[in-house]
């Protein structure tokens, strides 16, 4: 895995963090919190469940490093320029699309099964926001009907990049085409407004 894909991945999350603080009268040090919580969340509860001791950015301090500079300079700029809501959903939907493939790329490393991988990519991609969101104390978004193909294009880019891994193992862009998978999907149904039915009961 490329050391600097994985920071960029934290970075972008980091971004989302911040920008999830907007409007919630939170100081410095709460907007710290969501920001690393958001960047390193999804990758802790992958590296537990795969065994990995220690998890990784207690192995490498520098994702938190990058997550607090990103943070940093985040909240500077956002006090002076009011950012739309739509720019936390792109931030979130790059970091998805990075976070995604780090996890799945991370549990193949690990010798996991194809189905694994896919889950565990898909946890890595959305955990860091969903802990983001309960400690906002809001629904997470992914479990939101209005969330527009959030798991749903996590998972799709994570199939193709294990159909990939497998039966074309040599071929060297799977990284790159399932990460667009993800974004586009995710975008495209931000823009589209593509949503999964929604559970309703009959009254």
């Amino acid at each position: 895995m490329s050391f600097w894909f994985e920071h960029f991945a934290v970075a972008v999350c980091a971004i989302s963090g911040v920008l999830a603080a907007t409007d919630r009268k939170v100081d410095l040090f709460g907007v710290l919190v969501l920001a690393i919580v958001t960047a390193v969340g999804g990758g802790t509860i992958r590296d537990l469940c795969l065994g990995v001791r220690p998890v990784f950015w207690v192995q490498d301090p520098s994702h938190i490093v990058t997550a607090t500079l990103t943070a940093l300079v985040t909240f500077v700029v956002a006090r002076y320029w009011k950012l739309p809501h739509k720019a936390l959903l792109i931030a979130d939907a790059f970091g998805l699309a990075l976070f995604t493939i780090v996890g799945v790329e991370k549990s193949l490393l690990y010798q996991s099964s194809g189905l694994i991988a896919i889950l565990l990519g898909v946890v890595t991609g959305v955990a860091g926001g969903m802990l983001r969101d309960v400690l906002r104390r809001e629904v997470p978004l992914v479990f939101k009907a209005e969330i527009y193909f959030y798991a749903t294009a996590a998972s799709a880019g994570a199939l193709i990049y294990v159909l990939l891994a497998r039966f074309a193992p040599a071929f060297t862009g799977g990284r790159e085409i399932s990460m667009v998978v993800i974004l586009v999907l995710r975008l495209a149904a931000i823009g589209r407004k593509w949503q999964l039915p929604e559970f309703r009961v009959r009254s």
